[in-house]
């Protein structure tokens, strides 16, 4: 998609998380459009959970423009692990990156979330406005909580300062730069290990947890930095939007469909002791399709990419494992 970058042009961006799967697509889409000012920093450099080192760097650096995408993320393992330091961590992100922008005049800022922010008996698809209608899903409550608040932070903002603050809500990202931890990871990329696992060890089978018949739904990283930047190109965005491919995928269909891109001969055996989680979760992205932004990356290319990419940063020695 060619996105219209215009009120980029000249500006000073910050992006935080930058080295993430999400900060380093941005990054990419940034650049492609042509916004050279790009300012970054690594944790070693700024601490986001400092309030005083983030608004010093603030203070320093002068961004028109901040993208957070800065997060402490896992999977369900790792979240229902960790509710408290996921909860902390991701709040004190959030609230730290947030206020000092508005403190120190940053007039435009893009905050990232994710859709698990919505009530875990949420209607589907996923309207934005189910946000706080019902309890949320326990296992990651810490992150969605975080989440909550950075968003409803920029909400406030803009309500009572006139600040151009708004948000996206993402569906569930893959792409270069994900982590293939096979025990805290993602479904998507853990699957991708599995299947390059199998092949290179010559395994007859592969095992995968549950029956295979959730249905879900992904959306490329390169899609979600589109958006992002087609989001910061309106002259008035909404508070909130949520990002996905709109497309339903059963699990068992995203294994084949990884499997058939890996090339693995291995037979997947599915362990139905294990559990599905939720039978359905798909984000209503109507809202900015309305505007005119959709995604372009469908899951059978975004995967060749991806194993593509878990090739490259294995033999690299970069993967995130």
């Amino acid at each position: 998609m060619n996105i219209d970058a215009k009120n980029l042009a000249g500006r000073k961006v910050y992006v935080a998380g930058h080295r993430g799967m999400v900060g380093s697509a941005v990054c990419r889409a940034l650049a492609a459009a042509g916004c050279s000012d790009v300012v970054t920093r690594t944790h070693a450099e700024l601490d986001l959970l400092d309030p005083r080192a983030v608004r010093s760097f603030y203070e320093a650096e002068r961004p028109d423009v901040a993208v957070i995408a800065a997060a402490r993320v896992g999977g369900i393992g790792a979240n229902s692990a960790a509710n408290a330091l996921f909860l902390y961590e991701n709040e004190m992100i959030a609230l730290n990156t947030v206020w000092a922008a508005a403190e120190t005049g940053v007039k435009r800022l893009l905050f990232l979330g994710s859709t698990c922010i919505y009530p875990r008996m949420a209607p589907q698809p996923i309207p934005e406005s189910a946000l706080l209608t019902s309890e949320l899903e326990k296992t990651n409550e810490g992150y969605a909580l975080a989440k909550i608040s950075g968003l409803k932070l920029c909400e406030f903002l803009r309500r009572d300062r006139g600040l151009l603050y708004h948000s996206l809500m993402p569906t569930n990202l893959y792409g270069p730069g994900d982590n293939y931890d096979i025990v805290h990871g993602h479904v998507l990329p853990t699957m991708i290990r599995k299947f390059e696992t199998a092949r290179e060890n010559g395994d007859a089978k592969v095992p995968l947890w549950g029956s295979g018949s959730p249905l879900r739904e992904f959306l490329h990283v390169d899609d979600l930095a589109s958006a992002c930047l087609f989001a910061l190109a309106l002259d008035n965005p909404p508070d909130l939007m949520n990002v996905g491919s709109g497309e339903e995928v059963s699990i068992k269909r995203l294994a084949e469909t990884i499997k058939a891109a890996t090339g693995c001969p291995a037979e997947i055996s599915w362990d139905s002791s294990k559990p599905d989680g939720t039978p359905r979760k798909l984000c209503d992205t109507s809202l900015i399709r309305s505007l005119g932004w959709k995604s372009e990356i469908s899951l059978e290319e975004g995967v060749r990419r991806t194993v593509g990419d878990y090739r490259r940063e294995l033999a690299a020695g970069t993967i995130r494992l």
